[in-house]
């Protein structure tokens, strides 16, 4: 007799599903979900608070001024215009069996005015954007492992990728200079960007809180002046430091030379720099505050089309200045404060008093997240969705009897097109194409397939960090090495052969990617540093015979610390962070002076 098996419509379960996804898979994405998620929920808001309105003025003599008020990313689902649909959710497991790419709607609300009048907001699609696999506007966010497998995904999928057009795509994370750092630096190439220029120059990559980024350079010129440089639409413009500090602020020359030369009264060859400096600005006939920046903005007004016509060359200035140089700073008083201290620092590393710094140590560097990427990528095709608008627009006013109507609007930003291709094709091919930059050294080779021959393959894109492609094009005879302070960060054995060997690296697995810090916790720092002893830059306590510390927040100069109360705060400062006063994340810098 043969024996067979008893059917039972109930599947044998081969495996209980874990609650949650394991740790260390989790942190395989976590800086891609991290910074993708902060760009949904305060980055895209933070864009469209720093956005240029997009003015014109039409054939009538009136002024129009568009600005974008809001972005909106809403989650993947069937078009409105599909019926009889059970579940309107669309998963990554359809998007990867039908080859087309996961991607969710993005609206923009644009407010425009007439004459300084403000008139009805307009709301305009601009197409469907790629989304980030299990992020808060992906439909596996919130998923638990077993509902994953249930919408035909691996228990253990830990997101971070794109499907675009049925495969997996993720965006590099990029090595960067450090942000709102003056580095002193030291490259031969700057000796050929003028007449008297030196290698010498410091650098700052100064980047906002919409992560727009813009390099600064204060050049060291061989006839013993500075000039500083910033760049619009890629084209790099060079202006003298104290013409730059005569524009920020409303100061005497003898206040401003009393700030450059504070702490370094004894250095002759210095002051007499500072000097020169100041008596070249009255050389050009400039003798007041209004004076430079008229100067300034009449010079630079050709430069920067996106300017109205009906703005004076003072705004033109302050336009500069808010827009262009150290945009990591609010006020203009901290620009001056910053850019005095840029000064000093690029004299002493002249004179070989301060050592140059080395770019390529992991102290000078951070990480561009893929989330942060994309934001910069996709608020520059909005911003050039809105100048398209504005031809469309012009153009339309150009026949006669037409009036600007909501409907006229409505009908030129819908006619300006979208950014869907755009985003899709940045994704497959990962060029990212654009007029500024964005602030990057390449614009190619941003995004790469996330190959899935085997696990460890594909967990290895997740953790990977390169310098970029641009440094497989330069020449140079210095070797690709891990310096000392890279221990613990940085993996000293994974790196590929051949081109991209030490470019190409990865990070360890007990290194984490800090987050943005809670604002209330670092507003409370300035605070705490002035209780434990610090002078605030404000305060006119100078004391000449000690040896100060320079104390900067994010990119800002608070102030200084005398060198024998330096340890004692820095123990104070590590024992609030451990208890929880301070961010966890938060960086101490202290090196003490040499005995």
């Amino acid at each position: 007799m043969k024996l067979y098996p008893t059917l039972s419509n109930s599947r044998p379960e081969f495996r209980t599903y874990p609650e949650k996804l394991n740790e260390h898979l989790e942190n395989l994405g976590a800086p891609h979900l991290d910074s993708f998620n902060e760009m949904l929920s305060d980055g895209l808001a933070n864009c469209t608070k720093y956005m240029t309105p997009v003015g014109c003025r039409t054939p009538a003599g009136e002024q129009i001024e568009l600005r974008v008020e809001s972005i909106q990313i809403a989650r993947p689902q069937v078009p409105i215009i599909v019926i009889d649909v059970k579940n309107r959710l669309t998963y990554p497991a359809e998007s990867r069996q039908l080859h087309t790419s996961y991607m969710g709607m993005c609206t923009v609300r644009v407010n425009w005015t007439v004459n300084g009048l403000k008139k009805a907001p307009i709301d305009v699609e601009l197409g469907e954007v790629p989304i980030m696999l299990k992020s808060s506007a992906c439909n596996l966010g919130s998923l638990k492992p077993e509902q994953m497998v249930k919408h035909g995904e691996h228990d253990t999928e830990w997101g971070g990728t794109f499907v675009i057009k049925g495969n997996e795509r993720i965006i590099r994370m990029l090595l960067m200079s450090r942000r709102n750092y003056p580095i002193a630096v030291k490259r031969s190439t700057w000796k050929d960007r003028g007449a008297n220029f030196s290698e010498i120059g410091v650098m700052v990559r100064t980047v906002r809180e919409d992560e727009t980024s813009h390099n600064n350079v204060l050049h060291f010129l061989n006839n013993g002046t500075a000039k500083l440089m910033f760049s619009q639409m890629k084209m790099m413009s060079y202006v003298p430091i104290c013409l730059v500090l005569r524009c920020l602020v409303d100061y005497t020359d003898e206040q401003i030379y009393r700030n450059l030369v504070r702490g370094y009264e004894k250095d002759q060859y210095y002051v007499s720099c500072v000097q020169t400096m100041l008596r070249d600005v009255h050389g050009e006939g400039l003798h007041t505050h209004k004076d430079c920046k008229e100067y300034l903005g009449k010079i630079f007004r050709s430069k920067f089309p996106e300017i109205p016509d009906w703005k004076t060359d003072m705004d033109v200035t302050d336009f500069i200045l808010n827009e262009r140089i150290l945009i990591h700073l609010n006020t203009h008083k901290e620009k001056f404060d910053m850019l005095v201290f840029m000064a000093q620092k690029l004299f002493q590393c002249a004179q070989g008093n301060y050592k140059i710094e080395n770019v390529d140590s992991v102290m000078m560097q951070e990480v561009l997240l893929s989330g942060h990427l994309y934001q910069k990528f996709l608020v520059d095709r909005v911003d050039l969705w809105l100048q398209y608008a504005k031809k469309y627009l012009l153009r339309r006013l150009e026949a006669p009897d037409v009036l600007i109507t909501p409907t006229l609007l409505t009908a030129c930003l819908r006619s300006a097109g979208s950014v869907s291709h755009a985003m899709e094709s940045f994704l497959a091919t990962g060029n990212a194409p654009s007029r500024s930059g964005l602030g990057l050294m390449q614009n190619t080779g941003l995004v790469v397939m996330a190959e899935n021959i085997n696990r460890i393959r594909y967990m290895s894109h997740f953790r990977a960090v390169h310098r970029g492609s641009y440094f497989t094009t330069m020449r140079t005879t210095e070797a690709r090495q891990l310096l000392p302070d890279a221990w613990g960060y940085i993996c000293p054995v994974h790196t590929p052969d051949g081109a991209p060997c030490g470019l190409l690296n990865h990070l360890t697995v007990s290194c984490r990617i800090s987050r943005i810090p809670d604002k209330g916790l670092v507003k409370k720092i300035p605070e705490y540093l002035i209780e434990m002893g610090m002078i605030p830059l404000e305060s006119e306590i100078h004391d000449t015979n000690s040896k100060l510390f320079v104390v900067f927040l994010e990119g800002k100069l608070l102030g200084h610390i005398r060198q024998v109360d330096a340890e004692k705060i820095v123990n104070r400062l590590r024992t609030l962070k451990i208890d929880g006063y301070l961010p966890e994340m938060m960086e101490i810098a202290y090196i003490p002076y040499k005995a």
